[in-house]
């Protein structure tokens, strides 16, 4: 499944488009100016399991590292990802 992610500043999230016109989300707050608090993720059911989160939230920590973001992951998928990802884990605010 080829997943195109953008990153919509306004609205603060990342969003993918998927087939079907459905749309995935990794939406974000900036609690302070160099803090990004990925605080959801939303992936329809259909699309589950495709690794569609997985890529939202790899672009998401990617944007953050390029920015030079401390990361707060409330989103419980966010933690997890990290988690399970010990090269993101400088990201996060201490």
């Amino acid at each position: 499944m080829q997943i195109n992610i953008i990153h919509e500043q306004e609205a603060q999230q990342f969003s993918a488009e998927l087939e079907g016109g459905e749309n995935a989300e990794l939406a974000y707050a900036t609690p302070s100016e160099k803090v990004i608090d990925f605080t959801h993720t939303y992936v329809p059911v259909a699309a589950r399991g495709k690794g569609v989160a997985y890529k939202l939230i790899e672009e998401g920590l990617r944007y953050a590292r390029e920015q030079e973001l401390r990361v707060i992951a409330t989103c419980p998928a966010v933690a997890k990802h990290i988690s399970r990802h010990p090269h993101h884990q400088d990201l996060l605010q201490e």
